[in-house]
């Protein structure tokens, strides 16, 4: 890993106190994921959510795989930021 790549993640840690072990899991796990599936996409919000240590209603759980499912998810960060703070 580059030393880049390692400040990347120490920052992270830093600020939000999840292990980079743990992004590596679930980047790793993602990897052949089927984004169209339902199931796969809630164990992976909940996953993210757990790691990230910050609970999200069921509200909200919902419509985010209700976006990822149906392909309408946002391609750029304003519009991504906006929708988790909904």
């Amino acid at each position: 890993m580059s030393n880049f790549q390692d400040n990347l993640f120490d920052k992270i840690q830093q600020k939000s106190d999840v292990n980079p072990d743990e992004i590596y899991k679930v980047a790793d796990s993602v990897k052949h994921a089927d984004f169209s599936d339902e199931k796969t996409v809630r164990d992976l919000v909940r996953r993210l959510s757990r790691i990230a240590n910050k609970p999200i209603s069921k509200a909200k759980e919902d419509k985010i795989v209700k976006s990822i499912t149906s392909s309408n998810m946002p391609v750029d960060m304003q519009s991504l930021n906006k929708m988790f703070k909904k």
